[in-house]
């Protein structure tokens, strides 16, 4: 059975989210700031961390770096704030997922499962390196090196690159890479795939050329394209 911590200062939304947790098969733990949440993560092992952004003591985003330093668990990220400086933010320190507040309970519970199961059954591409210009990507290893130096980036930006490039010179559509790369339908706009994009883009330096917009459709991967 797999086991959720739900982190957020507000009693009532753990009481929600731990009722419907509970009826699709979860295993809960509760946390009501983010230094507990920080504490317990480091004594036991969760499947997903449900993470409250504005919260005493330690805030989500502070919480999930804290985090991040000794485990690996999925993060989802709660907010009543919607703005893009926040999605992005929340998924720079390495969450999983972005959440806006109020949310739909089911909906919420559909991304909890796509993400453990994406984390669960992520299988490990063939080895294979390839290479544009100074952007040099390794899919076994999950390295991307971007004119011979190690990038860091979050689980999200190495899958929708790795997709990007498995399909390169195809156009995607944003409701595609959604499917594809999120694993689940998406419910509301597409500010949360922008968003990554962006990410990925600033990663990438110079090499963001390759990720081409394609206006009123999506993006494509040309690994041909010139400055």
């Amino acid at each position: 059975m797999e086991k959720i911590l739900i982190v957020d200062d507000e009693q009532k939304i753990r009481e929600i989210i731990k009722k419907y947790a509970e009826f699709e098969g979860y295993a809960t733990d509760e946390a009501n700031n983010g230094m507990d949440a920080v504490m317990k993560c480091r004594k036991n092992s969760y499947d997903l961390v449900i993470m409250d952004i504005m919260m005493p003591d330690l805030d989500g985003f502070s919480a999930v770096k804290e985090i991040r330093k000794t485990r690996n668990t999925p993060v989802i990220m709660l907010s009543a704030r919607g703005e893009e400086y926040d999605r992005i933010h929340g998924f720079e320190v390495g969450a999983d997922d972005y959440v806006i507040k109020p949310f739909s309970p089911k909906e919420l519970m559909m991304r909890v499962s796509a993400v453990i199961k994406r984390s669960k059954t992520r299988s490990a591409e063939p080895h294979e390196t390839v290479s544009y210009e100074g952007l040099t990507v390794d899919f076994t290893g999950r390295v991307v090196y971007v004119d011979g130096q190690k990038t860091d980036m979050t689980p999200k930006e190495y899958e929708l690159l790795f997709y990007f490039i498995r399909n390169e010179g195809i156009a995607l559509t944003r409701e595609r890479l959604i499917t594809e790369v999120w694993g689940y339908d998406f419910y509301g706009d597409d500010r949360t795939l922008d968003s990554h994009v962006k990410l990925l883009r600033k990663s990438l330096g110079e090499y963001s050329k390759f990720i081409v917009t394609l206006r009123s459709v999506g993006y494509r991967f040309d690994g041909s394209k010139k400055n």
